[in-house]
């Protein structure tokens, strides 16, 4: 009721998620939201009628794209004395739920930022709190811990909280970049002059830095090199200076490098060495460079695979060998000032557990020289530099774009594997009578695509599609469609093009039988179950079609509770064993690895119990398996009167006592079709050979002498 009438600001993400929001549980003993500031947008918290802080959206004040190219929006509440009072995790679209991180996690993390002192961030350039990361979320999390710090800080200086003063533009000393400033071309100089800075740590400081944090587990892994071994030297400089891109790059790529950038970016080169790379490999999945960012005053740019380039050659004469040589572009809207000092924040990881690791960071110091800048006259009217937060919604698009365009390309040999393997799978329906001829050459045919769909789809790309998948195509649905998040996923993407084509086709069959790593996995361990002997237990046609509901239960429940709530639904999607035995590798708390284990052991005994029983994603595609345009799978009139071959025979009882084959349940094995033309099994086509046998061999003739149908015998000599 507090909040009818309030007059909020048309155009702020503060104005869109107001309404839903809750003040008691952003600050405990707060009773509701008061008015809106008039010129920025913060919101009064009140505890009855006296207001106790200012609350705010960070997205309204810092970017916050995370992992998945969309903001994370966080609210945060800070007090008079710029103390934080409360933090909540509001609304956001990273995948860590996926990657079998909880949400409320992640949630209660980021609630443990009360009490961070705003005024001794900026005392400290944001390092003054301990940084906590969850391992599996790292991009995620040191978003979230910026857009904190630096939203905190342009909030309290704008409203003058614990007496941190708003910086007055136009007033003192400006300076801007000098172009006709020159740069040597050699690199011990350029390294002398500051116009290289240097960040140099051996191994033996960094297990001293690991061996003071309050995790014991760090100290006990520490490195096995000597101590005076080079664990990481980067070097850095602002390229964009013209002649200190000459210098660095030569002419031509220095020109090459201008081109790249817009009127207004900046440029850095970062060059590094040792055992530790300031790069790792997380760009390569999600498009972020998750060790490194660059940090001055208020603002904060992290980079992403859209605004880098490696650096093929060095010009500079003297320059060392580097295993690493990269640029990174500093967008014009980012508020970032090249004459001003400003650091680049390494994050270096420990590994402490099989999937958990922690974190501590170091920093770059770098100071434009003197010799590169000029001062300028002050001018009355000079604006400060536009910040993050207004970026606009068609530039984060195009981020967007360009993001999963970038790792489309990362995955170019992904990409081609899958379509391989689409392509033979397709030209086995189109010509299964072909295909299935010879019924061992078809096995071992299966056993081998089954393995590479466990292995490489499964296993090694993640390629696992969930019912979480189709919640969250309703809800975009319903929300607002967009290609962008689905995009971010190649192989999901593609997965799920074909699938949908396929159901208009052969049903759920092509995924659930050929396409799933974890029916391929339940299939494999059955087949080793019967090499093994366990014997195969077949359930009373009574009892298996009763069964058969079940998983279209369980999946209308879920879609049900993700109609109210997505996290909800998403947890219980936990019946979904793949999480856990294909995302993760069975590496868990024992809970899940121990359901997964049942459902394991249960299927060496009952082929694919989990998909016949239990499978919401199975139940979410049999709905529309019914419509399918053809029916490829023969059949004989005697199927199912007289003859119960292959309903006795088939992997998961998906054929009636009467014959006909029940979409919803059929998996595409082809185990029927191999039936259907074998001439050592199948009754009708033995009844065929026998007829054709006897029709072939014809009367004996030879008792009729000089018969004209009997052959000529010529005489010997």
């Amino acid at each position: 009721m507090l909040l009818i009438g309030l007059p909020v600001a048309a155009d702020t993400i503060l104005s869109k998620l107001l309404p839903d929001l809750n003040a008691a549980e952003l600050v405990e003993g707060a009773d509701g939201f008061g008015s809106i500031h008039p010129d920025i947008p913060v919101v009064q918290v009140l505890q009855g009628t006296e207001r106790i802080g200012w609350a705010y959206i960070t997205s309204d004040f810092v970017s916050t794209t995370g992992y998945s190219g969309k903001p994370i929006h966080t609210m945060v509440a800070i007090d008079d004395a710029a103390q934080v009072i409360g933090v909540q995790l509001v609304k956001h679209s990273e995948p860590i739920v996926l990657i079998g991180i909880p949400d409320a996690k992640v949630k209660a993390l980021v609630a443990g930022y009360r009490g961070l002192d705003l005024v001794a961030e900026a005392e400290s350039g944001g390092t003054a709190h301990q940084l906590d990361i969850i391992s599996g979320a790292t991009v995620t999390i040191m978003v979230i811990d910026d857009s904190i710090v630096r939203a905190g800080l342009k909030v309290a200086r704008r409203l003058g909280l614990g007496e941190l003063a708003a910086e007055v533009a136009g007033t003192g000393p400006q300076f801007e970049i000098n172009p006709d400033a020159e740069a040597s071309n050699d690199w011990m100089t350029l390294e002398g002059d500051g116009t290289l800075r240097r960040l140099s740590l051996d191994v033996g400081q960094i297990n001293a830095a690991f061996a003071a944090m309050e995790d014991v587990r760090a100290g006990k892994r520490a490195l096995t090199e000597a101590p005076e071994t080079t664990f990481i030297e980067m070097q850095a400089a602002l390229v964009s200076h013209p002649a200190i891109g000459r210098a660095i790059l030569g002419e031509a790529v220095a020109e090459n490098i201008e081109a790249w950038m817009d009127e207004g970016d900046h440029a850095i080169a970062i060059v590094g060495r040792g055992l530790y790379s300031f790069k790792g490999s997380g760009y390569v999945r999600g498009g972020i460079f998750d060790r490194i960012f660059l940090i001055q005053d208020d603002v904060s740019v992290r980079f992403r695979d859209r605004m880098h380039k490696r650096i093929n050659t060095i010009a500079a004469e003297g320059a060392p060998v580097f295993a690493e040589a990269d640029l990174f572009k500093i967008p014009a809207d980012s508020g970032f000032d090249p004459t001003k000092p400003f650091r680049i924040q390494l994050l270096v990881q420990r590994e402490v557990g099989a999937i958990e690791k922690v974190f501590t960071t170091f920093d770059l110091g770098y100071q434009l020289p003197s010799k590169y800048i000029r001062t300028i006259a002050a001018s009355p009217s000079a604006e400060v530099p536009a910040s993050v937060a207004a970026m606009t919604s068609q530039s984060e698009l195009d981020a967007q774009q360009a993001m999963w365009k970038k790792i489309w390309m990362g995955k170019k040999v992904e990409i081609v594997v899958l379509s391989i393997m689409l392509t033979i799978l397709t030209g086995v329906f189109f010509f299964q009578n072909l295909a299935v001829r010879n019924e061992r050459v078809f096995y071992w045919f299966r056993i081998g695509f089954l393995t590479v769909t466990l292995v490489y789809l499964g296993w090694m790309s993640n390629a696992q599609l969930s019912v979480v998948n189709l919640m969250a195509l309703f809800g975009s649905l319903v929300s607002g469609f967009s290609w962008q998040a689905f995009l971010l996923d190649p192989l999901t993407f593609i997965l799920w093009f074909s699938v949908a084509a396929a159901l208009l086709f052969w049903g759920r069959g092509a995924y659930c039988g050929w396409l799933c790593p974890f029916g391929a996995l339940q299939e494999l361990l059955n087949q080793v179950a019967r090499k093994l002997r366990i014997p195969q237990w077949t359930l009373p046609w009574g009892l298996h079609e009763r069964l058969w509901p079940l998983k279209y239960m369980i999946f209308l429940g879920l879609f049900g509770v993700s109609l109210t709530s997505i996290e909800q639904a998403e947890r219980l999607a936990e019946v979904e064993p793949f999480k856990t035995a294909i995302i993760l590798n069975f590496v868990r708390v024992w809970p899940f690895v121990a359901y997964v284990a049942a459902l394991l052991i249960a299927g060496l005994f009952v082929e694919r119990f989990f998909c016949r029983y239990l499978c919401p994603l199975g139940a979410a595609l049999a709905i529309p398996a019914r419509l399918r345009m053809f029916d490829w799978l023969k059949r004989y009139k005697e199927c199912g009167n007289p003859c119960q071959t292959c309903a006795h025979k088939c992997p998961v009882q998906a054929i009636h006592p009467t014959g006909e084959i029940n979409p919803n349940e059929c998996i595409n094995c082809l185990h029927c079709q191999v039936l259907y033309q074998s001439e050592s099994t199948c009754p009708v086509v033995i009844k065929k050979m026998k007829r054709r046998a006897k029709d072939g061999a014809g009367p004996d003739l030879d008792r009729f002498v000089g018969h004209p149908n009997q052959k000529l015998k010529l005489p010997t000599t």
